[in-house]
């Protein structure tokens, strides 16, 4: 079955599962059981095997450790402990106050939320969870629910990373565009001059933001999000108190020393940042021979590593500060524990993830969607707004917006070139848009699980309260994308689809006003 229309039924299995059950490891489970029997079709044995080789090939991948997949799962457990250091030191404590002194609003600790998202926009994963770390005390103190924290994050953490070429991202999409241009034969534009061109167009990326900061500022709270902070508000609880115990939350297990400081949650969290970053810049320059550029460092950069050592940084500075205030050394084994037991459910989801993502891989729906893509005949001008489209889908879909890029993004240009190269950036940048798209949206998207993580939030409530807002902006954007398909008008698309994104959020706005 693989490569044909039965290979999506695994995925959308698992994609309404998550919706009806509200249980997200049930759910994956049924999607990677499904998926391996349609792999052998229906063979028990084989099929055991195959979800025995999706479980191994996480560590184990060509007769060697996965080391990628083993040091960010190793961050993990480092970002629990390094959570359980600033809670039990009273940090976290003292930053909440100290913030309070400052942003003197439920509304201004939201849109602060919002501009570290921006700020951090390194990597993905670095924003995800470094943002959850420095907002959630001072959202916790106003008592805004975990889930807008989670929604701020990965509203902000993919669309800055996808538009700015000195990121992970922006780096992995221009190598990719520079083979393609070469394939094509496209010699008159440079990647990094077509990749600063294609922002504009990436209506959706753009969107996004601009609506985090209205969610913010006018507490746009639609749909599953309504309830979240309606609880907040009345009852403090940032939590779903029916739902079971959420990654990084610790409330329940230590009381803050009383003579916690702000530097004991800032010196740890400027360690990670700076220890994150140096190592990614070290790690990137050593990979890229002789050719060291900001843009080749960032291409060659060892995420996951980088991650890994800042953290184990951060954790040493943690304890030692734990150490300084005088507790008894003992103390220290329970936070480590209790720290790593945050993390499981995030490192179950994580796993189980990639795992489906593998057995999808292995039957091949992105390729069958591209193919069928490939094959339909269409006009130019319905390019961009199909590349949307399909691009979205097959990142819900997989739950990967980077493998999406690899597959969607050499289709876009070798379709563009012979069709009407007019639409060749528009195109492309659909395809990053989309992408993006589908990636808010999948259960199964590691930044997802991710921005969950780093709020601390249920992953289920996270993916059903963001749903809403990226529907809204992706309504916007095939707007957009069908304006500049007909009229070949980037500005003119772009203000247009930016002002309904506004529009909207202010009779939202109004409606929740005079309710």
């Amino acid at each position: 079955m693989e490569g044909t229309i039965y290979s999506l039924i695994p995925a959308v299995l698992m994609l309404i599962l998550v919706i009806l059950t509200r249980k997200v490891l049930l759910s994956l489970g049924a999607g990677i059981i499904v998926g391996a029997l349609f792999i052998h079709d229906f063979n028990f044995i084989e099929s055991l095997q195959e979800i025995w080789n999706a479980f191994y090939g996480i560590f184990i991948s060509d007769g060697e450790l996965n080391k990628g997949n083993l040091l960010l799962l190793g961050f993990l457990l480092l970002l629990g402990m390094m959570t359980a250091f600033l809670q039990s030191s009273g940090g976290s404590r003292a930053f909440g106050e100290w913030m309070m002194r400052r942003v003197k609003t439920r509304r201004g600790a939201g849109v602060m939320s919002g501009v570290l998202g921006i700020i951090i926009f390194i990597d993905d994963y670095f924003n995800s969870l470094a943002v959850g770390q420095i907002a959630r005390p001072l959202t916790d103190r106003y008592k805004i629910s975990r889930a807008k924290l989670a929604y701020f994050i990965d509203s902000t953490s993919a669309p800055v990373t996808v538009i700015s070429p000195i990121s992970s991202w922006g780096a992995y999409i221009i190598g990719i565009m520079g083979a393609m241009f070469a394939a094509n034969g496209i010699t008159d534009m440079e990647p990094l001059t077509a990749f600063i061109q294609m922002i504009p167009h990436n209506f959706y990326a753009l969107g996004a933001i601009i609506l985090v900061f209205m969610v913010a500022y006018f507490k746009l709270d639609i749909g599953p999000m309504r309830k979240h902070e309606e609880r907040a508000i009345r009852t403090g609880e940032l939590l779903d108190p029916s739902q079971s115990k959420v990654p990084g939350d610790l409330s329940d297990e230590f009381k803050a020393h009383q003579d916690g400081k702000v530097y004991h949650l800032l010196m740890p969290i400027i360690v990670l940042i700076v220890g994150t970053v140096l190592t990614m810049v070290i790690t990137g320059a050593n990979a890229s021979g002789d050719n060291i550029t900001i843009l080749t460092i960032f291409a060659n950069t060892n995420v996951n590593l980088s991650l890994f050592i800042g953290g184990v940084a951060a954790i040493i500075t943690s304890l030692l500060f734990h150490v300084g205030l005088g507790k008894p050394k003992a103390n220290v084994g329970k936070i480590i524990v209790e720290g790593i037991k945050t993390m499981l459910p995030a490192i179950y989801i994580l796993i189980l993830a990639w795992m489906i993502g593998s057995i999808i891989d292995t039957l091949e729906t992105g390729l069958f969607l591209a193919e069928k893509f490939s094959e339909a005949q269409v006009s130019s001008s319905l390019l961009p707004v199909l590349f949307f489209i399909i691009a979205g889908f097959m990142a819900l879909a997989t739950g990967t917006s980077w493998g999406t890029f690899g597959i969607m993004l050499p289709i876009a240009a070798e379709i563009a070139v012979v069709t009407d190269m007019d639409m060749l950036l528009p195109s492309l940048a659909a395809v990053l848009a989309g992408s993006v798209f589908g990636d808010h949206c999948s259960p199964i998207s590691d930044t997802t699980i991710l921005s969950s993580t780093g709020a601390g939030a249920n992953h289920i409530d996270h993916v059903l309260t963001q749903l809403p807002y990226a529907l809204i902006v992706a309504s916007v954007s095939i707007m957009g994308y069908l304006l500049v398909g007909f009229t070949h008008q980037i500005f003119i698309s772009l203000f247009i689809s930016i002002a309904f994104v506004i529009m909207i959020g202010l009779i939202i706005h109004s409606f929740n006003k005079n309710k």
